[in-house]
């Protein structure tokens, strides 16, 4: 037996034969030509084909893993339409008078290159991105087929790398598990990976790509991070063991789909989700959320290298409301700062930016982008049930100030024509400052939502990213739970919807304590709700 270590992506045990892929390497000639006119012609025919495979592609990911997640698909054509992209493989073919199939090439590990040397995760991804795009145009300047992985049994899929669009042609009852050696758990492919409910594995470095593992027998322990190679009678046993468990588990929380969130005794409380972008949509819907409690739209932000438009955010935000068809979609306002910096804000280096220069803080002193964003979320709200959530709250008049902007853009979306609904307002209740201010604020507002990951952080005086700190921060510490009964308490006395959008949201043993204080929505990662919903249905609070 031979056991391997990579990074989870998702977890899950498969057991089933290994079937190793190998790309089919393209080797690309340096080829001198005084054609240059006929050979920018091959690379635009080349490029169309390329755009119109990728657009089949997305429709198959649509049917099958859902809009958010086959708009990876949209991007790469975007990519190939990219004029930088474009320029310099044209500049390349006239300048050097070469083949189309060498200024592809070329064009695409400078750009990967590029990519992978950016500070920032999320554009370091790209890199993967813009070689696969290149990759599918020599393939069509080669002449060959559609790339493709193929198998005629369900097997552990083990490779180098697989890009999304190798990915999502894999048919899903065929792949028991992915295991790469390289990728990132924030790749294209590991998000459709955990889309797909499949186990999988990155990073697993020490894996051999070769015959020593191709056929053989495989478990993969997608919790545990191990894939183990031809396991022993034990090992074998108790990992079968585990999956008939997992099994038994999952098909237990699937009958909970389409169940009330209600206690033995009646007592019924709304099941939201937690997102950061739209691409999380697919999973919300397949976990049965009740509606989205907490939309991130910072992430919108920390996305793009400028400030996004009225016209980005508006389409973001109507997605989101039209794709949950009716149900309460609670977006969040910008909560940059602290821990989440985006350069182009120019925002001085602070000593302590959590006490800092953030979130509504920033929204208030530079009105102009508040109110692009706010113009952006009120004309959405006429596209469904759409409501607005302001973050960092301390005071009585943060919340007047805010509605006195409101005002000014209702205003001017009036005299433009342009359409706008009444979306509920709400605030964060995550600073003490706003527990004690609760019954004032709660005149002021629709709904509270509690982020408790702040609110234990300025309750503690613990910095909740020093990991030194681990063993004093508790999140379930009682002079917590004592703040968020008294915002139960006082929002309840108003007439307040209060509900609770952290982490803490998600600890199911805590579940029946927030039912007896009366808290009205619970906001979890979408991968939690079944299980919430499960300990709600086994909760009896006369007991």
């Amino acid at each position: 037996m031979q056991v391997y270590s990579g990074k989870s992506v998702f977890g899950g045990i498969a057991i089933g034969k290994i079937s190793v892929y190998k790309k089919n390497e393209q080797q690309v000639k340096r080829v001198r030509t005084e054609d240059t006119k006929g050979e920018l012609a091959r690379y635009e025919a080349a490029k169309a084909a390329a755009i119109e495979q990728l657009q089949e592609l997305y429709q198959k990911a649509l049917k099958e893993v859902g809009e958010a997640n086959a708009a990876i698909f949209e991007i790469h054509q975007m990519m190939l339409d990219d004029g930088d992209y474009n320029e310099s493989v044209e500049n390349i073919i006239e300048t050097q008078k070469v083949n189309a199939e060498y200024a592809v090439a070329v064009t695409g590990d400078n750009f990967a290159q590029m990519f992978r040397a950016m500070d920032d995760d999320y554009m370091r991804e790209r890199a993967a991105d813009v070689k696969d795009i290149s990759e599918r145009v020599l393939s069509v300047l080669h002449g060959g087929q559609k790339r493709k992985v193929v198998t005629d049994e369900p097997v552990i899929i083990v490779a180098d790398d697989l890009a999304p669009s190798e990915t999502v042609q894999l048919e899903k009852d065929m792949v028991l598990s992915f295991v790469t050696v390289h990728g990132s758990v924030n790749s294209h492919t590991a998000i459709l990976a955990r889309t797909m409910a499949i186990p999988a594995l990155i990073g697993t470095e020490e894996l051999p790509l070769d015959d020593t593992v191709d056929g053989k027998l495989a478990v993969v322990d997608g919790l545990n991070g191990k894939i183990y190679v031809e396991p022993d009678a034990q090992t074998l046993e108790e990992m079968q063991k585990r999956q008939q468990a997992e099994q038994e588990k999952k098909e237990l929380l699937q009958l909970l789909k389409g169940k009330e969130n209600v206690t033995l005794d009646g007592k019924k409380i709304m099941l939201y989700a937690n997102i950061g972008n739209i691409k999380d949509l697919a999973t919300v819907i397949q976990n049965d959320a009740g509606g989205i409690g907490l939309f991130r739209s910072e992430f919108i932000y920390l996305e793009k290298d400028n400030y996004p438009t009225e016209e980005e955010q508006f389409s973001i935000y109507k997605t989101a409301v039209e794709t949950m068809a009716g149900k309460r979609v609670i977006i969040r306002t910008l909560d940059i700062g602290a821990d989440k910096q985006c350069e182009y804000f120019g925002m001085d280096k602070e000593e302590n930016p959590a006490l800092g220069y953030r979130a509504i803080r920033i929204c208030l002193t530079r009105p102009e982008i508040f109110k692009t964003q706010l113009r952006a979320l009120f004309r959405a709200s006429a596209y469904g049930n759409l409501a607005i959530m302001y973050p960092m709250i301390t005071s009585l008049w943060e919340v007047k100030k805010i509605k006195e902007i409101v005002e000014e853009v209702k205003t001017e979306l009036t005299a433009e024509q342009l359409e706008f609904g009444n979306p509920q307002q709400g605030i964060m209740i995550e600073t003490p400052a706003a527990v004690m201010m609760s019954g004032e604020l709660a005149k002021e507002v629709d709904f509270f939502s509690i982020g408790t990951n702040d609110l234990v952080q300025y309750t503690l005086a613990i910095d909740r990213q020093n990991e030194k700190l681990d063993e004093f921060y508790d999140p379930k510490h009682p002079a917590v739970l004592r703040l968020i009964r008294f915002v139960a308490e006082s929002g309840h006395k108003h007439g307040c919807m209060v509900g609770i959008c952290g982490e803490l949201g998600a600890e199911t043993d805590l579940t029946k304590d927030f039912l007896k204080m009366g808290i009205d929505e619970l906001s979890v990662s979408p991968s939690f709700l079944l299980k919430v919903r499960e300990k709600i249905r086994q909760t009896d609070l006369t007991k």
